[in-house]
């Protein structure tokens, strides 16, 4: 059947009961499809590649009644013309159509990647920083689609959280990439490149020998249940668990990350090296956290269990040893307002565990060894702090030398020192 369409025309067809085209007289390949509920859509016949060996194409133009005849007749003539020209878009339009968006990405993002090669804790940051940041404001981009613009604009709108806007940029730079090996997007194409990072400025806080004398007696205090705090004029008597004030000990004592203290098992416990073998670590490496004699002293006035399985750290009721003690905020919270320092945070102790050792001379790579850090440029960060016990050693030297220049009567403080003989180790 051939018409020409209009609005008329359209609404004249009747409904058979089977499909049929009614086909445009003016335009080739241009008709209007009736179903056999009577459901009526434009559409565009043609040939992807030209003569009669090209492949058949059937593009849908859209339903009538939401495209009134003459838009649709608009349509088809830019598709004709399009054609003519090479082009194929029906084909396009069922491309993108088929081209998942952001939000697909990160689903597939998480699965394959993040879920396979993080540890839980940072499965759990990642997805939660997607579910409450990313997934509302870019989900809805086709990926192929988004530009750096999208991302920009979305790193701008959270310019109040650097940190925050960081990590996310640092999960999309990621996703974007996994999507060019995947297919998603050409090479070379991640629309996250071009949008610089906030300066973060690192916040470096050390508790002095005073602050680590006034922790030691509020867990003290703790530990004999007469924990008490003063505001207002009220005194309150603050209840902290012996597994709660173990574990701020054991981050104190071993400079080891918050979440790495907390899942410690007894069944990792080498008591002969003195040290707990980590199975699962950051970066999916073993790790030893090593135990120095506070360290054990607070792992021996622990319950662990006749069998040596369970979690060092217990929760709960504090009697099942696979109910793992699973938050300190409120505990740390409680002991730190109580010694006087209410600006620490549980991750100050690594850092005050790594200056102490900076400011007694210990090596940047002893101590990033010890801490487990992967990358120098992390440990650099107390290079400074060791600028005392070198100064102290530049003193001794330059004492001794000054003596040696003065002559045997120079001074009667110079240490006499045979360098002729002296060995040369």
């Amino acid at each position: 059947m051939h018409i020409k369409i209009s609005k008329r025309t359209v609404d004249a067809l009747k409904t058979t009961g089977k499909r049929y085209i009614a086909w445009d007289t003016e335009i080739t390949g241009f008709g209007v499809r009736i179903s056999p509920s009577g459901g009526k859509t434009y559409t565009f016949k043609y040939r992807v590649g030209g003569g009669r060996t090209g492949r058949v194409r059937w593009g849908t133009i859209g339903k009538h009644g939401t495209l009134t005849p003459d838009q649709a007749r608009d349509v088809a003539r830019d598709w004709a013309a399009c054609i003519a020209t090479g082009g194929d878009p029906a084909g396009d339009k069922l491309e993108r159509r088929r081209n998942p968006t952001v939000s697909e990405l990160l689903n597939e993002y998480l699965a394959n990647h993040v879920e396979r090669k993080n540890k839980a804790s940072t499965v759990k940051e990642v997805r939660r920083l997607i579910e409450k940041e990313i997934r509302p404001a870019l989900g809805h981009l086709k990926i192929a689609d988004a530009t750096t613009a999208d991302i920009a604009r979305f790193h701008a709108a959270r310019a109040d959280t650097p940190y925050q806007a960081n990590r996310a940029r640092a999960f999309l730079a990621k996703a974007f990439k996994l999507a060019e090996t995947w297919g998603y997007r050409p090479r070379h194409s991640n629309p996250v490149s071009d949008v610089e990072r906030y300066p973060e400025r690192a916040r470096e806080r050390y508790l002095s020998a005073a602050e680590f004398a006034a922790l030691g007696d509020s867990l003290a205090r703790a530990e004999r249940g007469e924990l008490t705090l003063t505001e207002n004029g009220r005194t309150r008597l603050l209840n902290v668990s012996r597994y709660q004030a173990a574990a701020i000990r054991l981050l104190v004592f071993t400079g080891a990350r918050h979440g790495e203290i907390l899942s410690l098992r007894w069944e990792w416990l080498d008591w002969t090296a003195r040290r707990f073998n980590l199975p699962d670590s950051k970066g999916n490496r073993r790790k030893p956290i090593m135990l120095n004699a506070p360290a054990l002293e607070v792992l021996r006035g622990l319950d662990m269990p006749k069998d040596g399985k369970g979690y060092v750290l217990r929760g709960g009721s504090y009697t099942d040893p696979e109910v793992p003690l699973e938050n300190l905020k409120t505990p740390w919270g409680k002991v730190r307002k109580a010694a006087g320092i209410p600006d620490v945070r549980p991750h100050d102790l690594r850092h005050s565990f790594a200056s102490v050792m900076a400011a007694r001379g210990d090596s940047l790579p002893v101590i990033g060894a010890l801490l487990g850090h992967r990358d120098q440029a992390t440990t650099a960060r107390y290079a400074h702090l060791s600028t005392d016990p070198l100064r102290a050693a530049s003193d001794r030297a330059g004492g001794l030398i000054a003596g040696f220049m003065k002559g045997p009567g120079g001074s009667a403080d110079v240490v006499q020192i045979d360098l002729k003989n002296r060995s040369s180790s």
